[in-house]
């Protein structure tokens, strides 16, 4: 007989760890854009542990460029209540509840509501426990989502304030469509990757020799578009453009990202005078809540297309600015709303809206997480790649266990389990800030005193 003293005892979550994780990278001027000269690429970290004994690790990370991320930190740790004592089987198989629950804290909803710091802060646990999930299915994040059943993709979606524009009927709909064909797409994904475009030739801080050579190195890797930074200084703009126009050719789409820089009126003005060198999309014209504005500027540059996503806040905010008609090309972060469960939503609303979406991912593994979506969205939504493109830049992979491999242009369809966001532990040594090795050895430098 088996007294209630013998019964196994469910896996729960145990701890849940947090770091702040930042790379110097302004010293090289890598990921400078005009409203952020010398970004220090940060991560604010979680990790879900568990006393499962099978040694897997829920990680999840939101990106931040340096000063305030260890605000940051402290807004995942004032989450860290709801995770601990969760049953982990119940987490995995219905990661949505525990978004609604963080979500639907009358408390610290009072701090956004959806949108800010705490906001991002559900996303980094969210997603924590998707790559849990990932990890006890056996399969990457991408495959996961990939098969689960529509119904099922549906529940983890919160509908508040999207039924004008999307009704559970409508996305699941959209989802069961989705699947006709995914078999042949994955056997495509997985001999051919996803396309992909560069940022690294294109930063705000390089110099003309250094973006040319980048940008020729670029299309000699395969890509058949880069992207560069804008918004500065006028005169600056027409001779970058001009120097990378010239070392790609006609052929090479060229994005230009202004980082929300301008005014509307400078949005029209300053891309009418690029406009001479074929810019394929603006990013970021303008304030990303100004959703009237992103309309405007589209009407008025327009072959020119309009993008935009990586600092709207919230899924509400994407479907305005669909609604509105204000963009040609949507920019979900993998990082920016909360975790997985709203990115689902901003897809679906994408796929009913028929907008591309071509990620967002300049940041310290932003990469790794959003090819994930992408490759989903390819494989059981949307069904095709036509002008969809997901961000590369060549920074920071190193850090990861599962890093993302580029081949021809294209992302390679990652095969190990989770949602590819491990961080080495000794690179979470190394960098931990104020503490790790890199920043007491670089302090006395800093200072100015002998190390």
């Amino acid at each position: 007989m088996t007294t209630q003293a013998d019964a196994p005892i469910a896996a729960r979550i145990t701890a849940v760890d947090t770091h702040d994780i930042r790379f110097p990278t302004s010293r090289e001027l890598d990921g400078s854009d005009a409203m952020n000269p010398d970004p220090d690429y940060s991560a604010a970290y979680v990790v879900l542990r568990t006393d499962a004994g099978d040694g897997l690790e829920g990680h999840g990370f939101t990106f931040t460029i340096g000063r305030g991320n260890e605000v940051q930190v402290a807004a995942i740790d004032a989450l860290r209540d709801h995770l601990v004592g969760r049953p982990v089987a119940a987490l995995c198989a219905d990661p949505g509840a525990l978004s609604r629950d963080l979500i639907g804290d009358s408390q610290l909803r009072w701090l956004g509501p959806e949108k800010g710091v705490m906001h991002m802060a559900i996303g980094a646990v969210v997603n924590a426990v998707w790559d849990l999930a990932a990890k006890r299915a056996e399969v990457p994040l991408w495959q996961l989502l990939a098969d689960a059943e529509p119904a099922w993709l549906v529940s983890q979606i919160d509908f508040r304030y999207l039924t004008d524009a999307l009704t559970p009927a409508e996305a699941l709909a959209l989802l069961h469509r989705g699947r006709t064909g995914a078999d042949d797409r994955v056997k495509v994904l997985r001999e051919r990757g996803y396309p992909g475009y560069t940022t690294s030739p294109g930063w705000l801080g390089y110099s003309d020799e250094k973006l040319t050579r980048l940008a020729r190195e670029a299309v000699a890797e395969g890509f058949t578009q880069i992207k560069l930074k804008v918004g500065a200084d006028l005169a600056d703009d027409i001779r970058r453009m001009r120097a990378a126009r010239t070392a790609v050719g006609p052929d090479i789409r060229i994005a230009i990202d202004a980082n929300q820089r301008w005014n509307v009126d400078e949005a029209i003005e300053w891309t009418k005078a690029l406009a001479e060198f074929d810019p394929y999309w603006i990013e970021e014209p303008t304030s990303p809540d100004d959703i009237l504005g992103h309309a405007a500027v589209r009407e008025a540059v327009a072959p020119v297309k309009v993008a935009t996503g990586e600092h709207v806040q919230n899924r509400i905010v994407f479907k305005q600015l669909l609604q509105a008609g204000a963009v040609d090309v949507l920019q979900l972060d993998a990082a920016r709303v909360a975790g997985v469960n709203e990115n689902l939503a901003i897809l679906l609303l994408a796929a009913k809206f028929g907008v591309p979406v071509c990620p967002h991912a300049g940041g310290v593994g932003l990469c790794e997480l959003v090819q994930h979506l992408s490759m989903f969205d390819y494989v059981a939504l949307s069904g095709t790649t036509e002008n969809r493109v997901i961000e590369f830049v060549d920074h920071l992979h190193e850090h990861f266990l599962d890093p993302v491999e580029i081949r021809d242009g294209h992302y390679r369809a990652p095969l190990a389990p989770g949602f590819s966001a491990e961080m080495h532990p000794a690179s979470i040594g190394e960098f931990r800030h104020p503490d790790g090795a890199f920043w007491t050895a670089d302090r006395p430098a800093q200072e100015g005193t002998p190390a």
